[in-house]
């Protein structure tokens, strides 16, 4: 089973900044569709953002729009996650994940391979 291993969550005060990564250095992310879910307790995956394999067109929730930032280095099979102006409302656990199918959305049943999860938590 194919993993991605994730770093960078921790504790960030509101307004705060926090950048995930997410990488298997095994595999390279040429074509294939990237993205970020984050899930808290009592909920299922909620989609963040996602990243077309194709033309590395980007898609984000409203929820995040204008303060997180998709990107990929493909040969290094690595996605990051840039997020800025932290809200409280932002804590979870946050997972990235590839669908390999060739699809360009967030619905969580169409991603393939996940990440192990990061916790990121946003208090004062």
């Amino acid at each position: 089973q194919l993993t991605f291993v994730e770093s960078g969550g921790g504790l960030v005060h509101p307004g705060g900044s926090l950048r995930l990564s997410c990488e298997n250095s095994a595999f390279t992310l040429d074509y294939y569709t990237v993205g970020w879910f984050r899930q808290t307790p009592g909920k299922g995956h909620e989609g963040v953002s996602c990243m077309s394999g194709t033309d590395d067109t980007t898609y984000y929730a409203d929820s995040v729009k204008g303060r997180f930032t998709i990107s990929r280095d493909n040969a290094k099979g690595t996605v990051f996650l840039q997020m800025s102006t932290l809200k409280p409302d932002d804590t979870a656990v946050y997972y990235c994940a590839v669908e390999v199918s060739g699809g360009f959305d967030l619905d969580e049943h169409e991603y393939d391979y996940w990440g192990q999860g990061t916790q990121v938590t946003v208090s004062s």
